[in-house]
């Protein structure tokens, strides 16, 4: 039988390198970093706070930064505000610039709260990088508050599923027998589920009132107790090869507890698949708060997550007319395309002959 990879230091040096030596993988894991950052400064970066909405800038589009002036040289960032009116010929609201006066871009200034932002604009002017929805509210600002919640979701579920599909699987792996039976007739009953629909029987039947912290807090516990049965049943199956090795074995004998001999000895053996099964579920659980929202069953307005943010572009005319409001699909898409291909670097590191099947 081949010898089961450990997870030590020189393991986790090694994959460290084969991330920065695969440019695929290379590039996601500092796009995601990059990701991360930005959604945990966004309050620094946003220019607009949360709740901010401006109706009369309903699907406003994005704002234009110029830096060459009307006397072509080269100037400071400033930008136009934008002028609603109808169209009457074809029946529809349309925007156009003002450039009876600029608005010079300021970085690291202070907006009326005193807080201190990334970039701004000067009082009276408007600046919609990703154009705005609706409700007039700033797309831009939106993505970078809705990431913090579509990108930690999966994480927080991990801190859950894992932790009880490790311990699950472990104490089935090591008794054996008729407890291992029970233990694995259960987990597979969950696992024959479809999670999915489970999940919008679950999230549908959450009381309406809930804020959307609470609600937040539900779905992450949600996603975790759908998601542990399939990775409890292949830690069970590495536990009953690492069960017969001598160090196991020795541990026996001197008397060592059950779960001891468990949690010390034998689950540590698995972190190698751990690490690699972790940054693959990751996109999983984000898709399935995306989907969620989406559908309106996750996340509630005014409070964003990319999911719900996503649910405006649905209609065609929004997707024709105002690409902006696809955004979010992208970052969806970027998130868990490059978690994808850094989990397959992470299992190519972690085990060598993977590549060979």
């Amino acid at each position: 039988m081949a010898k089961l990879p450990e997870f030590n230091a020189v393991q986790k040096e090694n994959i460290f390198k084969a991330i920065l030596k695969d440019k695929f993988a290379r590039w996601a894991f500092f796009i995601l970093i990059f990701l991360y950052i930005a959604v945990f400064l966004a309050s620094f970066i946003s220019p607009y706070a949360k709740d901010y909405s401006n109706r009369d800038k309903a699907y406003c589009p994005p704002s234009k930064i110029y830096v060459i002036n009307e006397y072509g040289k080269l100037s400071k960032p400033y930008t136009y505000n934008y002028i609603r009116y109808f169209d009457k010929e074809n029946f529809e609201t349309k925007y156009t610039e003002d450039r009876t006066k600029k608005y010079k871009v300021k970085y690291f200034s202070r907006n009326e709260q005193g807080k201190i932002h990334f970039y701004d604009v000067e009082k009276g002017g408007e600046l919609y990088l990703l154009g705005t929805d609706i409700n007039g509210r700033d797309n831009f600002s939106r993505l970078l508050y809705g990431g913090q919640i579509s990108l930690t979701i999966g994480f927080l579920a991990l801190l859950v599923s894992f932790p009880l599909g490790m311990i699950y699987g472990g104490i089935s792996g090591y008794l054996g027998g008729k407890a291992d039976f029970i233990m694995m007739r259960i987990a597979e009953a969950i696992m024959s589920i479809p999670s999915f629909y489970l999940l919008i029987i679950l999230a549908s039947i959450l009381p309406a009132n809930m804020t959307s912290i609470q609600r937040f807090s539900l779905i992450v516990v949600i996603l975790a107790l759908i998601g542990w049965a399939g990775f409890s049943r292949v830690v069970r199956g590495m536990v009953l090869s690492i069960k017969k090795r001598e160090f196991v074995i020795a541990s026996e004998a001197i008397g060592a507890s059950d779960l001891r001999v468990i949690t010390k000895h034998i689950l540590p053996q698995t972190l190698s698949y751990v690490i690699v099964a972790i940054t693959l579920s990751v996109p999983s659980f984000i898709l399935s708060e995306s989907g969620l929202s989406f559908l309106g069953l996750g996340i509630q307005q005014p409070d964003a997550s990319w999911g719900n943010m996503l649910k405006e572009a649905q209609e065609f005319i929004n997707i024709v007319s105002r690409p902006w409001l696809l955004t979010p699909g992208f970052l969806i898409f970027v998130a868990v395309l490059f978690f994808n291909l850094i989990g397959d670097t992470i299992r190519d590191a972690v085990d060598p002959n993977s590549k060979e099947r």
